[in-house]
């Protein structure tokens, strides 16, 4: 069986082959396994990080900013240099910490395609796992990337440049996580192998996540909160479409030692 360097080395000489409909019917059937147990967790999660958020934000800026709403609606433009260091930092300091959460809901969709049991801890996996720094690493060079370039459009007055961006750099880097916990690369050569794959099959990939914008928007006029049980089908269809691309990688990457040797 050909390791997952060499399969992203074929991919990358002669692309690789992907089917629209098997892989969303993939992600469905995998999606129906974890939606409702994990809805549920994103709810509880979400309100207990809502509390912890406030009482740190209350306890740093006082209780009577966090009344008004102009202290969330943060515009880089009336800050300074520094302020606009800070809130790069902090942005990505957030999103890198908070990523192997987001990590372990792939580890609850891979248990799920395996008919293996999971729980509340799966989610945690990949805090005490050899893949957190990479998980670190690896979101926090795309966040500070990412983020460094929409701030500076928005102080230019190009706020729809940076989103649009903003867009395109998660679009290409969606793999990145599953081909480190999965196939065990580094920050650097996961971020270099998923913008490779994605440019391989643009248009069916993309019209694959499409469907879970779509998703997102239907929770999202459902009361919002039913936003939280469509959010998981991101990460069924971004582990279908993982698997669909390397279908001989059957060993369980919290057991495997994987080298990355990527040139």
């Amino acid at each position: 069986m050909k390791s997952i360097v060499e399969q992203i080395k074929d991919i990358k000489n002669h692309g690789y082959h992907l089917d629209f409909s098997d892989v969303f019917n993939s992600a469905f059937e995998n999606y129906k396994k974890i939606a409702l147990y994990a809805g549920l967790i994103l709810l509880v999660f979400s309100i207990l990080f809502g509390i912890i958020g406030s009482i740190v934000l209350a306890a740093i800026f006082g209780a009577d900013k966090l009344s008004n709403p102009a202290f969330f609606n943060i515009q880089p433009i009336h800050l300074s240099s520094t302020q606009v260091l800070y809130y790069v930092l902090g942005t990505v300091l957030f999103s890198a910490l908070l990523s192997p959460f987001s990590a372990g809901f792939l580890r609850m969709a891979y248990c799920a395609d395996r008919d293996q049991q999971f729980n509340v801890s799966t989610i945690f996996t990949y805090y005490k796992t050899k893949h957190f720094l990479q998980i670190f690493l690896a979101t926090a060079i795309i966040s500070l990337f990412s983020a460094s370039i929409s701030t500076f459009l928005e102080i230019q007055k190009l706020s729809n440049l940076g989103i649009i961006i903003s867009l395109i750099i998660s679009y290409f880097t969606f793999l990145t996580i599953p081909l480190i916990i999965f196939g065990n690369l580094k920050a650097l050569d996961a971020i270099k192998s998923s913008f490779i794959i994605i440019s391989k099959q643009p248009l069916v990939l993309f019209g694959l996540m499409t469907t879970v914008v779509a998703g997102l928007i239907v929770g999202f006029m459902a009361f919002f909160i039913g936003i939280l049980f469509t959010v998981p089908l991101s990460y069924s269809m971004t582990y279908a479409i993982y698997h669909a691309i390397f279908k001989n990688d059957k060993e369980d990457p919290i057991d495997s030692i994987g080298q990355s040797d990527l040139e």
